[in-house]
């Protein structure tokens, strides 16, 4: 037992005012906010016994500390989940709780756990789309099914009236999607895109007391309804409960007809026929409704523009989401719904970037416009998508045809000409919608613009640059001059993008825009730091600030933005916690080396508990910054993650350790 928790525990429960018997052990309740305890002993979050306060304190802060950077010098570390913070809670009468951060996975993809509809079912394993099991047949004679090793987008929520025989305490679930799989089972790599995206929906216990979360049942989303699903990456949960998933780095329907990829996609979705899967039914933004059963519906949002949906937003209006773009001349993309809760019509706005972007977080902001694309309704744009070819919209062409008629585009980091069928405009901009915006001057210039979130109480949206280079360099094959985005030098490393949010804005037409939400101009945040020479450890980018941000996620009671990376410059990639006020950031969690934190989802408030949700990708990936590293942990990644073939679902858990009373 803690002793200084146990002499203080009746205090520290004074905080409780006005909270009746939420299951948490301090003023956290008060404040909304209590993070999951992973149970055992004394010094784990406890239960509340009612208390009569003399005087409320409110919360005034939330820190975390940082720890530091694993090395060689402890590998075991290195080749897993580690987690050295603290997270700290400070109250207006000086008091303070101390909660010491852990990791707990759900599951290792590939284990076998409860099926929803009785049995066991493989987590992350594939189902073509008449939800028959993908065999992995490159070992003969221990053919299996296919597996994920990269889990990404989770949503945590609850669904009224849900009760799921096995659970005891309250019934949670959480909805995860798997992007790809690296290797085959003979270690053959070159599968990513090749199979069809998993996505599943998790019943988990949520203990009373502890706010532990453990798995009980594992749903496979049947997706046949929505011709599958392709490149899952990033997700977010709507405003009203809802999963919003993604398709990224959608299929060009230029070369999609001898795209080996894509036609190894459309073999194994539809057993064995390379020819069936249609480009433009691809790239959207899939909504998923989990039932009180524990399982789920999925639909996909067709009029919301076929990009490379990594990461979306849903503001506070319930209709205005702001997009990740995670693409080679990418760009701001901004959905308007018609109705509040509502994605199946709206209204496809693209940014014009104005004069002066820079990442020097000093500069002042570069101001946006907007540029309307269209409006349409998702049946309509899916009726297009079952029948239309790139032809019957578009001509593309990638040599100058010397011919006024066609405007040169730059599209996925490739000079092209294209010109407009008469009439194609709708068709154009949900179905090419990366060409239709450029045809039509949006700033399709920024590299790999992937996850975005909020923060409501400043309206401020932030967005992840993973890079920042090639097309936004000036004089870079794939960057369009006067399109505002033209800087002198790369920054491999990437960065964080503020943008201030406000109503009142019209589109390129004149046209007021129905949204109090809309982003009027982005600056710098937060940069990483390229290394001249890679450190002792192999690290091309500076370890101790983030580099190549990825995952984003705003918590309003923490004031704190989470940041995930997907760095090929870091050894390890890091989860990092940066307080928007104290502008102090803090590394809280090391991925294992090779790997990618993805998964991220801040959840504020859960039946009473807070929640950092957290997965990883892909172990063991080497590239060359591992060289130093490699032959030390890939047996020690091996052993832990299924030779490299699996990786963890799971979250941040918190231990209460210490409890700093007022004088």
């Amino acid at each position: 037992m803690n002793p200084v928790v146990n002499a203080s525990r009746r205090r520290a429960l004074q905080f409780l005012a006005g909270v009746p018997m939420l299951p948490l052990s301090s003023a956290l309740a008060s404040s909304g906010l209590l993070l999951a305890g992973c149970g055992g002993g004394d010094s784990a979050v406890a239960a509340v016994v009612p208390v009569t306060p003399a005087v409320p304190a409110s919360l005034s802060g939330v820190s975390f500390s940082s720890m530091a950077a694993p090395t060689l010098a402890d590998a075991a570390a290195m080749a897993t989940t580690t987690v050295g913070s603290t997270m700290t809670v400070n109250f207006s009468d000086a008091s303070q709780l101390d909660f010491k951060l852990a990791y707990q996975p759900f599951f290792i993809t590939g284990d076998l756990v409860d099926d929803i509809k009785g049995g066991q079912i493989l987590a992350g394993g594939y189902f073509d789309i008449y939800n028959n099991k993908i065999i992995d047949k490159t070992v003969p004679g221990k053919e299996r099914q296919f597996f994920s090793d990269s889990p990404d987008g989770t949503s945590l929520l609850t669904v009224p009236g849900a009760q799921i025989a096995g659970v005891k305490g309250n019934t949670v679930f959480a909805v995860v999607q798997f992007e790809y799989t690296t290797f085959a089972q003979d270690g053959s790599s070159g599968m990513y895109g090749r199979l069809p995206s998993p996505i599943a929906v998790l019943t988990l216990d949520q203990d009373t007391a502890t706010g532990k979360l453990k798995l009980v049942k594992y749903h496979n989303v049947d997706t046949s309804g929505v011709h599958g699903l392709w490149i899952t990456c990033g997700a977010s949960l709507s405003p009203w409960g809802t999963h919003l998933s993604s398709e990224e780095y959608e299929p060009d329907a230029f070369a999609a007809a001898t795209d080996a990829q894509f036609l190894a996609y459309s073999a194994n979705l539809y057993d064995g026929d390379s020819t069936k899967a249609k480009p433009y039914h691809y790239g959207h933004l899939p909504e998923v409704t989990v039932k009180a059963d524990g399982t789920a519906s999925i639909k996909k949002h067709f009029c919301m523009g076929r990009i490379s949906h990594e990461l979306v937003q849903v503001m506070p209006d319930n209709r205005t989401v702001f997009m990740g773009d995670d693409a080679t001349n990418s760009g701001y993309f901004v959905f308007v719904a018609n109705t509040e809760k509502d994605l199946s019509a709206g209204t496809l706005y693209a940014a014009k970037v104005g004069a002066g972007f820079s990442i020097d977080p000093a500069a002042a902001a570069a101001p946006l416009s907007w540029i309307k694309l269209g409006a349409a309704t998702s049946a309509d744009i899916e009726a297009l998508a079952n029948t239309l070819k790139l032809a019957d919209i578009m001509t593309v062409v990638r040599a100058d045809p010397g011919d006024a008629t066609f405007t040169k585009i730059v599209a996925n980091g490739k000079t092209e000409w294209v010109k407009l069928v008469p009439g194609m405009e709708k068709a154009a901009a949900f179905l090419e919608t990366h060409r239709y915006a450029a045809l039509m001057g949006a700033s399709l210039g920024f590299t790999k613009m992937e996850g975005t979130t909020v923060n409501i109480k400043d309206k401020v949206a932030y967005s992840a640059l993973q890079n920042v280079q090639g097309s936004m360099v000036a004089g870079n094959a794939a960057n369009v001059p006067g399109n505002g985005i033209s800087l002198p030098k790369a920054l491999v490393a990437g960065a964080v993008m503020a943008l201030n949010l406000k109503g009142g804005q019209k589109d390129d037409k004149g046209a007021a825009i129905v949204s109090e939400w809309m982003p009027v101009d982005t600056k710098a945040l937060l940069v990483g730091e390229d290394l001249a020479v890679p450190d002792a450890l192999g690290n091309t980018a500076n370890p101790d600030k983030v580099a190549n941000p990825d995952n984003l996620k705003f918590s309003e009671t923490m004031r704190t933005l989470f940041i995930g990376e997907d760095s090929g410059q870091h050894v390890n990639n890091f989860l990092w916690a940066y307080n928007i006020d104290t502008k102090k950031l803090s590394r809280i969690m090391s991925i294992p080396a090779g790997g990618e934190s993805t998964g991220l989802h801040a959840v504020d408030a859960l039946n009473g508990w807070t929640y950092i949700m957290s997965n990883f990708q892909h172990p063991g990936d080497w590239g060359g910054i591992h060289n130093v590293v490699k032959a030390t942990l890939d047996p020690l990644i091996n052993a832990n993650y299924k030779n490299k073939s699996g990786a963890a679902v799971g979250y941040l858990t918190g231990e209460l350790a210490q409890v700093k009373l007022s004088k």
